[in-house]
C-alpha cells in the first residue's frame, strides 16, 4: 500500500491551512458590505466542503475499481488452474 512522506503530509496541511488563512484575509479586507463578506465567507465554506467531498468520492472510486480488479483476476487465475489443460499421454 502506498504511503506518503512526512514532509508530503506536512505539506499539504501546511499548504491547507495558509490558503484558508489567505481566503478569510482578503473575504475580511474586501471593501464593501458585510452581507457582501458574509457571501465570500459562506462561498468559502461551501467550496472547501464540497472539495473534501469530491477528493473522498474520487478516492473511493479508486479503491472500490481496484478491489474489483483484484477480484477478477482472481476468478481468472481460479479458471485458469481449474480448468488448465493436460498434456497428451505419450504415446
Amino acid at each position: 500500500m502506498h504511503s506518503d512522506s512526512p514532509a508530503w503530509a506536512l505539506y499539504s496541511c501546511v499548504s491547507f491551512v495558509v490558503a484558508v488563512v489567505m481566503m478569510g484575509i482578503g473575504i475580511t479586507m474586501n471593501p464593501g458590505a458585510s452581507w457582501i463578506h458574509a457571501y465570500f465567507a459562506m462561498s468559502a465554506l461551501l467550496l472547501t466542503g464540497s472539495s473534501f467531498t469530491l477528493a473522498k468520492m474520487l478516492r473511493d472510486r479508486n479503491e472500490a475499481q481496484r478491489l474489483h480488479q483484484r477480484i477478477e483476476e482472481a476468478k481468472t487465475e481460479h479458471l485458469l488452474k481449474t480448468y488448465e489443460l493436460k498434456p497428451p499421454l505419450a504415446a
